[in-house]
C-alpha cells in the first residue's frame, strides 16, 4: 500500500511538471492530454492502495482487474463517505474526457483548450482548469495519505 501511495506522489512530480513546466514552453492539446493521463494515473494508484488496504484487512476482498471497476467498487465499499464519493466522481468525468471526441483552440497560445462535447455539457480545459484538477488530485492524495495511513500532510 505504501509503494502505490510513494508512486503516486512520483506521478504527482510528473504532473506539475508537465503542467508548469511543458505547458509553458509547449502549450499545445497533446500536453493537455498527457496531464489528464497523469492525473488518471495518480487516481489509479490510490484506489489500488484503497484495496490493497482493504485485503490486508478482510483477505476475501478482491481487486478488480479493471481500474474502472475498482473505482466503481470502492465507491460501493464507502457509499457514506462523500469525499471519497466526490474523488471517485471527477475520476469518471476525467475517464469520460479522455475516451470522448475532442476539439483543439487557440493551440501555441496562452489559451490553449481541448474541447469534449458531452451528453448534456461542453467540456473544456485549459491551463487554468488543469492547474485546478492538479490542486483537486492533490487534496485526494492528503485524503488517501489520512485514510490509509494515518498521516495528516500540510497544504
Amino acid at each position: 500500500m505504501n509503494e502505490h501511495l510513494f508512486e503516486a506522489r512520483e506521478e504527482l512530480k510528473r504532473l506539475e511538471h508537465i503542467i508548469y513546466v511543458s505547458l509553458k514552453y509547449t502549450r499545445t492539446v497533446d500536453v493537455i492530454i498527457n496531464a489528464l493521463n497523469r492525473l488518471i494515473n495518480v487516481y489509479d494508484l490510490i484506489i489500488e492502495g484503497f484495496f490493497i488496504k482493504a485485503q490486508q484487512e478482510e483477505p476475501k476482498v478482491v481487486l478488480p482487474k479493471s481500474p474502472a471497476l475498482r473505482a466503481t467498487r470502492l465507491a460501493e465499499r464507502f457509499p457514506e463517505d462523500k469525499d471519497l464519493q466526490k474523488y471517485l466522481a471527477f475520476y469518471a468525468f476525467l475517464k469520460t474526457v479522455l475516451k470522448s471526441p475532442h476539439q483543439k483552440r487557440e493551440e501555441f497560445r496562452r489559451h490553449v483548450t481541448l474541447v469534449v462535447e458531452l451528453d448534456k455539457c461542453t467540456a473544456e480545459i485549459d491551463i487554468d482548469n488543469l492547474t485546478s484538477c492538479e490542486k483537486f488530485v492533490h487534496r485526494f492524495y492528503r485524503y488517501a495519505l489520512e485514510k490509509l495511513l494515518g498521516i495528516k500532510e500540510e497544504e
